[in-house]
């Protein structure tokens, strides 16, 4: 007892069923492998601009940590300067501490235009 010739026909049919199958899902598969692939450049490139974005975040928290600290740096100064009993010494002292402001506002104004972006 063999197969049939009519028996054998359908597995070839069957068979060829299968092949369309899998030609169509390796389609689809491409398909989808291409929009992922865009999708993963697309990522690339929001984490490159996060990335970005945060090293902005942590140059203006710096900048703003540094006028903090210049602003700290002159009160203490100023409080040194007006509790000397040397009236010499404490126009002395008011008087660097008046040139540090200039300096340091140049440097900070400065600062602050080179990191400002131009208006749209």
């Amino acid at each position: 007892m063999g197969i049939s010739y009519g028996d054998w026909q359908k597995l070839n049919d069957k068979l060829d069923s299968i092949l369309i199958y899998v030609s169509r899902i390796e389609s689809v598969t491409a398909v989808i492998n291409a929009k992922m692939e865009n999708i993963m450049a697309g990522m690339d490139t929001v984490v490159a601009e996060l990335n970005g974005l945060a090293d902005k975040v942590t140059a203006l928290e710096t900048v703003e940590a540094s006028a903090v600290a210049l602003l700290q740096g002159l009160k203490a100064a100023l409080d040194a300067a007006l509790a000397s009993a040397d009236p010499t010494a404490a126009l002395a002292a008011v008087a660097a501490i008046s040139d540090r402001l200039g300096s340091d506002t140049a440097t900070l104004a400065d600062a602050v235009t080179a990191n400002t972006p131009a208006a749209p």
